[in-house]
């Protein structure tokens, strides 16, 4: 395939960023979307010019790094799946591809297709954790009864990878479907019921003052989201809260 490529390209955070045209050619329907950004800074590095920065690691879905907006959507046209994981097969010969950033207040740009991130690191270090009694009496977790729809539920909640396409995709750039999934994950297990109260006031304190916005009910950020964490966390999130209020 042979394709246009519009990018954003932006120096750094102080910088202006503007839309850059790229082509690429002969690339094989079989490539994943970041084996053709590697394509393309390759032929950008051999040819002298600044190679597109992007987030990547694991490349397997698991991490959440490769966080882009292809073509007006988080993680790119296809669904359940991150950057890394969209392959070129979704695309067709002749096509332009527009490539930007996620666009979010809470997420400034660091370098082109690379934003900070960190206010998720900031808000799930506000409460999203367990503390534990390691003095020798500690409980076997196995031998805690937890019913199998609590477990499943958790676990589903458990399955958020902090990439962000919940924001990216929500007008309002709201993180609720994230912190809905942190809070979920303990909010249904016995062994976050003791830090509970504190957890939810906290972590959503540090949401707002992060910058995100507020749920707009639309789901759009459960559609978008890769690992399909459903609209019922932020139900629960926001019970949480207010039994914690009301305690």
């Amino acid at each position: 395939m042979n394709l246009t490529l519009k990018i954003w390209r932006q120096k750094d955070s102080n910088a202006k960023g503007q839309m850059v045209d790229y082509k690429v050619t002969d690339i094989s329907e079989h490539m994943s979307f970041l084996e053709m950004m590697d394509v393309l800074n390759e032929q950008l590095v051999n040819s002298g010019d600044e190679p597109v920065a992007f987030d990547h690691d694991c490349r397997e879905g698991i991490c959440g790094m490769c966080s882009m907006y292809i073509n007006g959507e988080a993680h790119g046209p296809d669904r359940g799946i991150t950057t890394c994981q969209l392959h070129m097969r979704m695309f067709k010969d002749g096509d332009t591809i527009t490539i930007e950033p996620f666009r979010a207040k809470a997420f400034p740009v660091i370098k082109d297709l690379v934003v900070d991130r960190m206010a998720f690191e900031r808000i799930q270090q506000a409460g999203g954790y367990i503390s534990v009694n390691t003095s020798g009496n500690t409980q076997d977790a196995n031998g805690i009864p937890i019913s199998k729809h609590a477990a499943d539920e958790a676990m589903d909640a458990a399955t958020c990878i902090g990439c962000g396409a919940c924001v990216a995709t929500c007008k309002n750039s709201s993180a609720m479907l994230f912190v809905g999934a942190k809070v979920s994950q303990y909010a249904l297990l016995p062994q976050g019921q003791i830090e509970a109260v504190d957890r939810v006031k906290n972590m959503v304190a540090q949401m707002d003052a992060e910058g995100f916005g507020n749920c707009t009910n639309t789901g759009a950020c459960e559609i978008e989201c890769p690992k399909g964490i459903s609209l019922e966390n932020i139900a629960r999130m926001n019970r949480e809260l207010m039994k914690a209020h009301l305690k």
